[in-house]
């Protein structure tokens, strides 16, 4: 991990505006939206099998998000994915639920068979059950693994070919040869609705604006736990999970180069 590639990152986010084009989560696509916006890139959400193909064509860098998935939107995110695939754009995956159902398990594998994917973001039991691991899991939140979160970020990163990124307590991140750890964060992010899928969003923002995924999925990464972290930390005694909410839109806005290096923590 080079750092200063990190920290030049956000600079050049703001000037490119990168188009990030999604076939997200619809109970987070708002949030998804608006993360985009924040960090300084620009949504689209066209979902639309008649005209996704055409839209990746003016777009940076693609999401494909697996939350509330059914048979249509999943042939739009083959086609998607495949006309990511031909321009040259990342494609950032979201394996939400994986694990969970046999329907989001087997369209997860034909997806992975079908489309090639630079970075994939879940938590613990979701990239478990891409690498044909079996655990306990409880819709869309991990269950417990016998494999550390280290080993297994490394293991899927090698044996898909993608950046992985694990979000948890510490949140790891690794290209099948190295891995860096997160330590920012708060307990108050798994309290509100679509933190996960917002990270996904930042992720790809900064893959829209660069071929060097390892760096893009931890600036992402580690912009979302941080922010997390800044929005509890101004959090008022009669402040509660609505305020936080607004507070951490309030500091992925004002995240920079400056705030980031300051108050970032790896291991």
């Amino acid at each position: 991990m080079n750092k200063d590639v990190i920290i030049g990152l956000f600079s050049n986010i703001k000037g490119h505006g990168p188009l990030v084009h999604h076939l997200t989560n619809n109970v987070t696509i708002n949030d998804c939206a608006n993360a985009t916006l924040a960090i300084g890139g620009s949504p689209v959400m066209a979902t639309s099998i008649e005209e996704v193909a055409d839209m990746v064509q003016l777009a940076d860098a693609l999401v494909i998000n697996f939350g509330t998935i059914d048979d249509q939107m999943y042939k739009a995110m083959v086609i998607a994915g495949q006309a990511a695939n031909t321009k040259g754009i990342p494609v950032i995956f979201d394996p939400v639920g994986v694990g969970a159902t046999r329907f989001r398990t087997e369209r997860a594998s034909d997806f992975l068979n079908k489309v090639k994917v630079n970075i994939i973001r879940g938590n613990a039991t979701e990239v478990y059950a891409l690498i044909g691991g079996k655990a306990i899991t409880r819709g869309v939140d991990a269950g417990e693994l016998s494999i550390s979160i280290e080993k297994l970020a490394l293991e899927a990163a090698d044996k898909l070919q993608a950046v992985t990124v694990i979000s948890g307590e510490t949140d790891v991140i690794s290209n099948g040869i190295s891995s860096v750890q997160i330590e920012n964060g708060d307990i108050w992010l798994t309290r509100i609705t679509g933190t996960g899928c917002m990270t996904t969003s930042l992720i790809a923002c900064f893959a829209g604006i660069t071929d060097d995924w390892f760096s893009a999925a931890i600036a992402g990464m580690s912009v979302m736990s941080l922010a997390g972290e800044n929005a509890k930390n101004s959090i008022q005694a009669n402040d509660g999970i609505g305020t936080y909410r607004s507070k951490l839109m309030d500091e992925i806005f004002l995240m920079n180069e400056s705030v980031w290096e300051k108050g970032v923590r790896f291991k």
